[in-house]
């Protein structure tokens, strides 16, 4: 009877701790159920995005080529234009005689009138868009055939009806008499001439004259070559 009524007073005490036992195996699995759950979805989002660092390092190195491709070519074109300047900032020889000179050279000393003649043949030069070469020949075509004078009709000591600079003719074609003795329009006109010659930039000055001026001398112009370079490298930057 006293086992009884000890186990009557127990009963409830074990029936609670039974109920909180299941609660908390209750709890301990819907724990371990949502961790299971979310565990991919939190690891997922806890990991690091991934890259693709080999297509990074591509494109960087390509880059990088890019510059230096870049900064070399600007280099050589550096170099190109320091090589087409003497010391003193005028043409380079080899750009104004690129083959050198040829045979006997002449030279004269040339008044105020004629120097601007030379400033006028190299500006006209570079309004037709050529090189110092083309002044070359322009300038040693001229000390030829007026010695940079710009010549009027000279009466009965003139060669037919030959006029300015470079001793042009109307009656060929060449213009007018007033367009003639006009030294940017008579330039320009022996440079469209020249710019029909095949080859004219390489070849000696004067073949390239004469393949403009038909000329009854046609070695003659050759001895004015260095001469004509020297008053181009002299006008180029100032013209």
């Amino acid at each position: 009877m006293k086992n009884t009524t000890l186990f009557s007073r127990w009963l409830p005490a074990i029936e609670q701790t039974s109920i909180i036992r299941k609660s908390a195996l209750g709890l301990a699995g819907l724990a371990f159920v949502g961790g299971a759950v979310a565990g991919p979805a939190v690891a997922a989002q806890a990991a690091p995005e991934q890259h693709d660092t080999g297509a990074v390092s591509q494109s960087v190195m390509a880059d990088k080529g890019a510059k230096a491709d870049k900064a070399d070519k600007g280099a050589k074109d550096s170099k190109d234009r320091k090589d087409r300047k003497d010391s003193k900032g005028r043409p380079s020889r080899d750009r104004l005689v690129p083959r050198g000179v040829q045979g006997e050279q002449s030279s004269i000393p040339l008044s105020g009138e004629q120097s601007g003649n030379v400033r006028a043949i190299v500006k006209a030069t570079k309004k037709a868009g050529l090189d110092e070469r083309a002044a070359v020949i322009a300038v040693g075509t001229s000390l030829q055939e007026s010695k940079l004078e710009n010549l009027g009709h000279l009466g009965d000591a003139n060669d037919h009806d030959s006029l300015g600079l470079f001793q042009q003719r109307p009656s060929s074609g060449w213009g007018t008499p007033e367009q003639i003795t006009d030294p940017e329009y008579s330039t320009i006109a022996f440079l469209t001439g020249l710019k029909q010659v095949e080859g004219w930039h390489d070849l000696p000055l004067t073949v390239a004259a004469q393949k403009v001026q038909v000329s009854a001398y046609p070695d003659a112009y050759a001895k004015w070559e260095n001469q004509a370079a020297d008053l181009v490298a002299g006008a180029w930057n100032n013209s």
